[in-house]
This record gives structure tokens, sequence and C-alpha cells, in this order.
């Protein structure tokens, strides 16, 4: 955990950007009653039954120091889609020296899918582009990606989507949009808060760590 909060503090650097990726599932969701339009003054009306059309994944990373996003939408998320989606992410740092990418523990978060997918030389140098930073198990919200998600499902995802054509074009020019006005992230959560708020936990892995639990004066 301080490891990625060490990382978001750090300053801004073209040359080692920070970025958050996951990837998230989407079920495709449709109509069985014809919804009735909308009409001046009043909300939509859809029937409450549906149908479940199948699902499918939403890659996405985020820059939180400039706002620059990536989506793509992928049928599965294996280690397949997650290597064609770090070559995109590659690609968009092209003058990079090294990206920093923060991401989960998922198993296929890790550069064997770059060798199981690509010719060996493509992988290496694909490898070579990035710095891992894993967030800690049962942890997931130290990734910032998670509050573009929260984002971009309260504005496209919480409604019922029958296709994953559609899906893509909605997602992705939302995802170009935010990206465009360099909408940035603001985290506000520090190591000295992480200490000082979660200090019975780290007092258990060593004592010593109470003197950071803050003394309340009577």
């Amino acid at each position: 955990m301080e490891q990625i909060l060490w990382l978001y503090a750090l300053p801004y650097d073209p040359d080692y950007p920070v970025v958050c990726l996951d990837e998230r599932p989407c079920f495709l969701i449709g109509d069985i009653v014809e919804p009735i339009a909308m009409q001046t003054g009043q909300v939509r009306k859809e029937h409450y039954a549906y149908e479940k059309l199948g699902s499918c994944a939403l890659f996405a990373a985020i820059e939180p120091l400039t706002g620059q996003r990536i989506a793509q939408i992928h049928k599965q998320r294996r280690k397949k889609e997650f290597a064609s989606f770090c070559q995109a992410v590659a690609a968009h740092y092209p003058e990079a020296v090294k990206i920093r990418l923060v991401l989960d523990n998922l198993n296929t978060h890790n550069t064997s899918a770059f060798y199981e997918n690509l010719p060996a030389d493509e992988a290496l140098a694909l490898a070579q582009r990035f710095e891992f930073f894993y967030t800690p198990k049962s942890a997931s919200w130290l990734n910032m990606i998670e509050i573009e998600f929260s984002a971009l499902a309260r504005l496209c995802l919480n409604r019922r989507i029958p296709t994953m054509e559609q899906l893509e074009s909605e997602l992705i020019t939302l995802v170009a949009e935010r990206s465009a006005k360099r909408i940035k992230i603001n985290w506000q959560f520090s190591i000295a808060t992480a200490r000082e708020k979660l200090n019975s936990h780290y007092s258990i892995v060593n004592g010593a760590n109470v003197k950071f639990k803050k003394v309340e004066l009577l």
C-alpha cells in the first residue's frame, strides 16, 4: 500500500507516467417489451422484464495527473486481451522511458501474457516499457481507475445496452470526451494518513508503529 501511495505522491514526470489500469465486466441487457419513449416533462419508462444477452469486458487506463484515458472493449478478459491493451497503452506513451502501471493481482496481469501472445522479441520489448505496481489483495480501492469506473457506471453503464457494438460506440466516445477534457483525479489519501488511520494494522505488523497513532487531547 505504501508503495502505491508513494507513487501517487510523486510530481508529474512525462518520462515516467503513472497509469492506473484494470478491467471490469459489462453485462449486455435487452428489453423484452419496447420502452415508452420520453415525453416532455416525463422520464423514459421501461418494462421490468428484460433479457440477458451475454457479457463483455471493459479495459481502461487513466493517468490521474493529466486526465488522459484509454479504453477498449473485448469479448473476454484473458491474457491475450491484457497483452493487446498493454500494447495500446505503450503506444499512447511513445516517448516515456518507463510507464509505471498500477494494477491488481489478477493472474493475467503479468508479463507472461506478453510472452504467450507475442514473439519473444516483441514480448521483451513490451515488458521493458512497463514497471508494474500491484495493489494489495482485497485493496482494489487503491487503484484510481476504480474511481473512473464509478463515473462511467453513472454516465453510461447503469442502463440497458443490448449489444457489444452499441456499448463500445457509446463508451469509447464517452471516454474520449472525458480524456479531451483532461478530467483529473485529486488523490488525497497519503502515507501519513494511512499510518494514522490504519494504525491498528500497522501495530500488528510492528509494535513500533504505534508512534504514528494520533493522540487525542482531552
